[in-house]
């Protein structure tokens, strides 16, 4: 599972049309530790230090569209599959 889930996360890119290619996008991992909740309880927290439970009520009521939401999506899976340290050297 684990090796599974890093390809996830590495290999998979959306260009946000809908669109799925097989290039690597460490870009993804970066956003998650720099870009801010836009909306909602958590807005202005970085997106990797929302709570589980927070990600957890969206993958019940369904991730946002677009850009958000794939990377909502992807920090849920990080957090559950216990894999949060691959973010802490990206922190700085």
């Amino acid at each position: 599972m684990y090796n599974h889930l890093w390809a996830v996360l590495l290999f998979k890119q959306f260009d946000f049309m809908k669109e799925e290619t097989n290039q690597p996008n460490p870009e993804l991992l970066i956003q998650l530790v720099k870009m801010k909740m836009p909306f909602g309880k958590y807005k202005d927290r970085l997106l990797c230090d929302l709570p589980v439970s927070y990600l957890e009520w969206f993958q019940r009521k369904g991730f946002p569209k677009g850009k958000p939401g794939i990377l909502l999506e992807t920090m849920y899976e990080i957090k559950i599959n216990g894999l949060e340290e691959l973010l802490r050297p990206l922190k700085g």
